[in-house]
């Protein structure tokens, strides 16, 4: 099958990201034995209605079996520019070595360049196949992000 990539509204997918999300959350979330996943849909549909809130799927046979969702808005700092920030992004794992997830950010590149957006940016937890595909699709490491967990009621 053809994997076909689009740009869907948050409302047409809810409930077909729902279990992808699910997947993914229980394959890289930390501390998952206290941070339970717990989507803030209205949060979503709100940024989405504001224009900041873009998601990007790939399909195979018209199944989900991919997603890269952003938030792009103008910089704090460099007001002049459009940065989008990943949100999240998820390739199944049957779907991996497929060149799914390279020709998804690919596709999501060139849609935000149409857009205006001036900086691409993927936050990701270390994985080397993953690390090896951003630096192989030109993307440079500009910082590096620590957590700790400080309580959880």
């Amino acid at each position: 099958m053809t994997v076909l990539f689009s740009q869907e509204p948050l409302g047409e997918i809810v409930d077909e990201l729902k279990p992808l999300l699910a997947r993914h959350w229980s394959e890289i979330a930390l501390h998952q034995d206290t941070i339970k996943l717990n989507v803030d849909w209205d949060a979503y549909f709100k940024l989405e209605d504001d224009g900041a809130l873009f998601i990007y799927t790939a399909r195979d046979d018209g199944i989900l079996v991919g997603y890269f969702i952003v938030i792009a808005v103008s910089h704090l700092h460099y007001k002049d520019h459009v940065f989008a920030h990943n949100d999240v992004i998820f390739v199944a794992p049957e779907h991996r070595r497929k060149s799914t997830g390279a020709r998804l950010i690919q596709f999501v590149e060139a849609q935000l360049k149409l857009s205006g957006v001036s900086v691409m940016m993927i936050n990701t937890k270390r994985h080397q196949p993953f690390d090896d595909l951003l630096i192989k699709l030109e993307f440079s490491e500009s910082e590096t992000i620590y957590s700790k967990l400080l309580g959880v009621d």
